[in-house]
């Protein structure tokens, strides 16, 4: 998110921040924002000691263009090394940005954007002139220099919560992992808090309801920056491909969805007590992808999920849950994209992005009120896998040629997560957005942790030798068998990266082995159950599944002791 003050150029002063970055001190546009032919906001998103990351947006106000070339000059060394969704050359200090075949036409009013990685060595200072096909822009400041955490939108949210932020730590999961054999060493971890029905709200079965948890945010936040993570899960209909995480609502039951779920929750997070705080909300997981992935002609599809198409609840629902949310100043919406495993091949990448829009921009939701994306929430999918690449071949064979990748475009979860966050950016997602990656159990450490490449006996040895992801099939997703721990919660830890986080906290059910009675709306999915032989959507592949496992949700110590067994990096 960036700062939308403006400033003829001419009148444009850079003065130094309290920490030594360059703001942007702008005056009045005396000419008004229809004289200004084009304007370019030009924002750090991440720096550290020798490099940065910047996304840059340009808004062409004249004559409709079908090529542009941006130029901009740096005061420093600034060198780029690295960019997308243009092509950028640098001559001295002086860079060109001229946009690639499939982002060439610039409308009246339109936009294009487009990032870079560049090195650099003693001050990072903005650049302070901009020109769109010779003409000189106007500028949107942009400013917070670096670290993930600089610059503000109108309503005082920064660009990333998680940076200079400590994370809440939820007393009621700390309680059960202090109390398992080990659990101490990572019971002050942060998770997620989970709305995952309509009694969450105020507490269910005795639990700490949603103000419990914001008043022990409250108090452990003391005078810093606290960041507050909750799920809000409860679309109607959800789920449609699996059984375990089906919900309490009806396919129907929409405006329930909106009265009775999130309302309630806007009207606690909108409530002054909580200002301080900065509350990111991930925005039901397991939802939109299966909309593309599981509905159709597809050997995937499921009646549910072609039912949940053409009603139209899940982006309702979201992009309701998107405006009622993204409405209050401190909260940060995070919508669910799935994982590398599941939208990483071709015909799945795109369509997810394109429908991610479009349910950002329905029941009133704008781009503007989406932070960022979350992968892999509550999945296995390793956060990079080091012994092979996409691009490598065995014998003339392609990586992705293999029965593991399938002829997937991505084989990890870091590697997925910066490639879709560019996909979002060229649908029209804001060029700030950051994403988050569900670390809490991709590690795959332990004994069986490969320590180098595969043989090069065949494509298969070679990958199946070398991979970290040790799942039968990567579309296993219950409670599986040899998972570890993986990237302890941290901010900023890569480019486009606001954080890795732990939503899906280690230890809780991904749903039960068996059938078993409940209240909660939780049904009984095979692919919890360890002797299932599978289905289309895992390639009719056991489900690799743990046994005498319990409701999802509910604490299943066998996995939190495996978890912590097999953690990477080792505990």
């Amino acid at each position: 998110m960036s700062r939308t003050k403006s400033a003829l150029l001419g009148a444009l002063v850079l003065l130094a921040g309290a920490s030594g970055t360059a703001v942007a001190a702008v005056p009045a546009d005396p000419a008004g924002i229809a004289a200004i032919p084009c304007t370019v906001d030009y924002k750090v998103q991440n720096q550290w000691d020798t490099g940065f990351t910047a996304a840059v947006t340009v808004t062409n106000n004249s004559a409709a263009k079908t090529s542009w070339a941006v130029k901009w000059a740096y005061a420093g060394n600034q060198k780029v090394t690295s960019g997308w969704n243009a092509k950028i050359s640098q001559s001295g200090t002086a860079i060109t940005a001229a946009n690639e075949t499939y982002n060439g036409t610039l409308a009246t009013g339109g936009s294009v954007s487009f990032g870079f990685n560049a090195s650099y060595s003693g001050t990072n200072a903005l650049p302070t002139s901009f020109t769109l096909d010779g003409v000189t822009c106007n500028v949107d400041d942009g400013s917070g220099g670096g670290g993930g955490g600089g610059g503000s939108d109108p309503s005082g949210r920064v660009d990333n919560p998680y940076a200079g932020a400590k994370v809440y730590v939820n007393p009621e999961w700390s309680a059960k992992a202090a109390a398992e054999t080990g659990g101490s060493r990572i019971s002050n971890q942060p998770t997620g808090v989970w709305l995952d029905r309509i009694a969450a709200i105020n507490g269910a079965s005795g639990s700490m309801g949603l103000r419990a948890h914001l008043d022990a945010a409250l108090a452990q936040k003391g005078s810093g920056q606290e960041v507050v993570q909750l799920v809000v899960y409860d679309l109607p209909g959800r789920d449609c491909a699996a059984l375990a995480s089906n919900g309490e609502l009806g396919p129907t039951e929409i405006d329930k969805y909106k009265t009775q779920f999130i309302d309630p929750i806007a009207a606690i997070l909108a409530d002054s007590k909580y200002a301080s705080l900065r509350i990111v909300t991930t925005i039901e997981i397991d939802s939109l992808p299966n909309l593309v992935t599981n509905t159709g002609s597809r050997a995937t599809a499921t009646p549910q999920c072609d039912t949940m198409l053409a009603n139209g609840n899940y982006v309702k629902g979201v992009g309701y849950a998107l405006a009622k949310l993204g409405a209050i100043p401190n909260v940060y919406n995070y919508l669910d994209a799935g994982h590398h495993g599941w939208i990483g091949w071709d015909d799945n990448f795109a369509p997810s992005a394109t429908l991610f829009k479009q349910a950002a921009t329905s029941e009133g939701a704008t781009v503007d009120d989406v932070a960022g994306f979350i992968t892999n929430t509550a999945n296995y999918s390793a956060l990079k896998e080091n012994n092979f690449t996409i691009n490598d071949t065995v014998n003339g064979t392609s990586v992705r040629q293999s029965k593991w990748v399938d002829w997937n475009r991505y084989v990890d979860e870091l590697s997925f997560a910066q490639a879709f966050r560019n996909q979002l950016v060229s649908v029209g997602f804001n060029s700030g957005i950051g994403m988050l990656i569900d670390t809490s159990r991709n590690g795959w450490g332990g004994t069986a942790r490969p320590t180098g490449p595969g043989a090069t006996t065949s494509v298969d040895t070679y990958v199946d030798g070398g991979r970290y992801d040790r799942r039968i099939h990567v579309g296993n997703w219950c409670n599986q068998a040899g998972a570890g721990l993986g990237e302890r919660p941290q901010a900023s830890p890569a480019t486009g990266i606001d954080a890795y986080v732990w939503m899906k906290p280690p230890g809780e059910s991904d749903g039960s082995s068996s059938a078993i009675a409940n209240d909660e709306g939780k049904g009984f999915d095979r692919m919890c159950d360890p002797t299932y032989t599978g289905n289309p959507r895992n390639n009719n592949s056991m489900s690799g599944a743990l046994p005498n496992a319990p409701l999802s949700g509910h604490w299943f110590s066998a996995q939190f002791q495996q978890l912590m067994t097999n953690a990477y990096p080792p505990l």
